[in-house]
């Protein structure tokens, strides 16, 4: 990637995380964004305002762990790196605190087949990894187990990730997730939802791999 593009994917990460406080998907410094570059990813600095942040700002990771920059990754950047590292199709992460999301995850509740657009994240549900302490090994290896067949899951007590092919990709399905949390919380306050059964979200899952594709 020449010097140029690293410079406007550094730009896209903080146009990005500055749309997850505009929209309320993460409230003040919190949640993370990272891209994947050749050899390693980019990473949102730790603790840092988003509309204070420059590109020289956003740190340069490597899958040894090492970085390069003038600051600090964030606090969760082991997650980042091992979804990347496991997931090849995966171009970036998106980790956010939204409202709904972030109820259900300290619930402890997965979102089930409510409606048939959970299955936008890959599956017939959207798993809650347990909780971990922020930053550890030990909720890296909660998010990896949550998020295996799928593009989002919750994290208990904690908030959400959400994967795309790049930026625009994971902020899409963030803000879909986001969406079908508030629906389910408001269903759940109303009654029991009606869940859909599996062979109907097959026939979602299946559909959806054409879906959106238009012909070049």
């Amino acid at each position: 990637m020449t010097a140029a593009a690293h410079e406007a994917l550094r730009r896209e990460i903080i146009a990005t995380a500055r749309r997850m406080n505009e929209t309320g998907l993460s409230q003040g410094t919190s949640g993370n964004l990272s891209a994947r570059v050749e050899g390693g990813f980019l990473v949102t600095p730790t603790g840092m305002d988003y509309f204070r942040l420059e590109p020289e700002d956003i740190v340069l990771m490597r899958f040894d762990g090492s970085t390069e920059g003038r600051r600090l990754p964030s606090s969760e950047w082991r997650f980042h790196r091992d979804i990347l590292a496991a997931r090849p199709e995966v171009g970036a992460v998106l980790h956010a605190h939204p409202m709904f999301a972030t109820t259900l995850a300290c619930l402890r509740r997965d979102i089930p087949a409510f409606h048939y657009m959970v299955a936008v994240a890959g599956g017939p549900d959207i798993r809650c990894a347990p909780y971990a302490t922020f930053g550890t090994e030990a909720l890296s290896a909660n998010a990896l187990a949550a998020l295996e067949g799928r593009r989002a899951c919750l994290l208990a007590n904690h908030g959400m990730i959400a994967l795309g092919r790049d930026l625009a990709d994971a902020f899409k399905l963030a803000v879909e997730v986001e969406t079908l949390a508030g629906m389910y919380w408001r269903a759940s306050l109303a009654g029991a939802p009606h869940i859909l059964d599996e062979a109907e979200m097959a026939r979602v899952i299946e559909k959806f791999r054409s879906y959106g594709k238009q012909p070049e």
